[in-house]
């Protein structure tokens, strides 16, 4: 039983639990990355440096539109509206997070001992006489044999099961991509 305890002791929790903890925590922090890098390079224009993207990127949309006019022969007329949408407020912004993390760790340390002791002793003994003389004769053995087998079985099983989903945006992410909805114009030409 000893054996077991110390068996168990020595099994490094910080790498069969820490391990994958980490590297959770490390795809959460590549995935909050991913998504800066993702606004940077697809809703600015590259400015004159990597890091200084100082330009947001538009989507110009050209149609025309119907609008009423005071001339009573014509009641309509035809106008060329642009439409620039900030590219951003169009695409879906990659917010993934991790939602639930679970890990199982079973040690199970199994020790089989068997042990087979068997004693045998046989004896024998006789007593012989004659008129005058007494003769004596005896004999024993003994036989003991002892077998010992000792197995240990060890399985250890790790199951990690990881729920992510696409969070909400982030607050003020999310009020800046309000304001860029907000600044969405329509220009007739």
């Amino acid at each position: 039983m000893a054996n077991l305890v110390q068996e168990l002791n020595s099994l490094d929790f910080s790498v069969y639990i820490g391990g994958p903890m980490q590297a959770a925590i490390k795809a959460q922090h590549d995935a909050s990355l991913s998504q800066v890098n993702f606004i940077k390079e697809v809703g600015f224009v590259p400015g004159t440096t990597p890091t200084d993207p100082t330009q947001l990127r538009y989507v110009d949309f050209n149609y025309k539109k119907s609008v009423p006019t005071e001339n009573a022969a014509e009641p309509f007329a035809t106008s060329e509206v642009t439409l620039k949408v900030p590219f951003l407020s169009m695409l879906t912004i990659p917010a993934l997070r991790i939602d639930e993390m679970t890990i199982d760790f079973n040690a199970k340390l199994n020790s089989v001992e068997t042990q087979n002791v068997a004693s045998e002793f046989q004896g024998s003994a006789s007593i012989s006489a004659k008129f005058w003389k007494v003769k004596f004769n005896a004999s024993a053995s003994y036989k003991k044999t002892n077998s010992s087998t000792s197995t240990t079985e060890k399985t250890y099983t790790l199951g990690v099961h990881v729920k992510a989903v696409n969070d909400e945006l982030p607050a003020g992410l999310s009020r800046i991509l309000d304001m860029l909805e907000d600044s969405i114009v329509a220009v007739s030409n």
